[in-house]
């Protein structure tokens, strides 16, 4: 079995779960490679996932006799069947975060469960610790992503729009990776006050002041990056916010590592901000990997300790609304004693 389903196993043994339903696809692509609608059941003795015959030869592709899995289609799969998975099984995990209440109700009627039991994130929770595979994913994410900035600087001329740009960057990723981690953020002039602005038509002018938010995924791992930079010169109204945006993004990649405290390193900038008359109005940063946005969150809201081989994001900003915006943002990997960056682009005053 692989050593990730064995990881599983042994921790609903902890928890006094004798079969779990796993219904959400990022976490049955983590602990499987299987990247189909489907339903993968831990039972007793068995790794059993459901699917359809669209996707039957897909998942044998994947797997292999190391991974101990029973694929079935599920239109072979009779009302007994369902019954029998989990007879004798006392508890029964599942995802509270990814069914509906309606969902719920239909899998104690038909695997007739008789203790239908909450799992609390066990999964989300393994993953915030990367293996030596997932950091190698992550690192090529994040090194294709500065390769696709420094393309994209020489590519942006005053006149193209926002879309312009978005659209370049995504052909860009289309051609070297999986796709686009999220939809991509270019923002130039007033919209870069809006921390997840959408791109416009407005046209790239001559002193402007652009932010794009970018990142792609290699193998399903996801890198993410932001960078403002401006257009011929740096505004001098724009200076005062973008090294103070910039301080706080240095002081607080000396401060991420092993047994550092997320909502500490949020209130450090919050305050820092806030002597000089501004708002920190998200998070500091968040986990990355299979998903974007994944645990552990960094915020005032979240009291959790880094940990090392998290990977976690860096990315204080600053928005005047109808002005401008400011935000700096890097893909870190936690260590003992540090942190290390895995988006590597320049960040001091880059101006095209």
């Amino acid at each position: 079995m692989n050593a990730k389903l064995q990881w599983l196993r042994n921790k609903m043994l902890s928890l006094d779960l004798q079969g779990m339903i796993l219904t959400n696809p990022v976490n049955i692509h983590y602990l499987t490679n299987i990247e189909a609608e489907g339903v993968l059941l831990l039972t007793r003795k068995d790794n059993i996932y459901i699917t359809d015959a669209r996707y039957i030869e897909h998942v044998h592709s994947i797997l292999t006799l190391f991974d101990e899995i029973i694929v079935y289609d599920i239109h072979d799969v009779s009302k007994d069947d369902y019954e029998n998975f989990f007879l004798f099984c006392e508890n029964v995990g599942f995802e509270e975060n990814d069914i509906s209440y309606a969902k719920y109700k239909e899998y104690i009627r038909k695997f007739k469960i008789h203790n239908f039991v909450e799992t609390e994130h066990i999964i989300e929770k393994q993953r915030m610790i990367k293996d030596k595979e997932e950091i190698k994913n992550l690192e090529k994410a994040c090194e294709i992503t500065d390769n696709c900035f420094h393309y994209i600087l020489s590519y942006i001329k005053p006149g193209m729009t926002e879309k312009q740009i978005a659209d370049e960057i995504e052909e860009y990723y289309r051609q070297r990776t999986d796709g686009l981690a999220f939809e991509t953020i270019v923002a130039s002039g007033e919209n870069t006050s809006k921390p997840h602005a959408i791109p416009t038509h407005r046209t790239i002018q001559e002193k402007d002041i652009i932010t794009i938010d970018m990142g792609c995924k290699v193998n399903g791992y996801c890198s993410d990056m932001t960078r403002t930079f401006f257009v011929g010169e740096v505004p001098e109204e724009v200076k005062p916010v973008y090294d103070l945006v910039w301080k706080n993004q240095r002081q607080t990649e000396r401060q991420y590592k092993d047994g550092a405290s997320t909502r500490n390193l949020t209130r450090m900038v919050e305050n820092d901000f806030k002597l000089h008359g501004y708002s920190l109005i998200h998070s500091l940063g968040h986990g990355v990997g299979m998903d974007i946005h994944e645990a552990p969150y960094v915020s005032y809201q979240s009291d959790t300790q880094l940990k090392e081989n998290m990977v976690v994001t860096n990315e204080p900003g600053i928005y005047l609304p109808g002005r401008f915006g400011v935000r700096i943002e890097d893909t870190v990997q936690i260590t003992k004693f540090g942190c290390i960056n895995l988006t590597k682009s320049e960040k001091n005053y880059i101006i095209i």
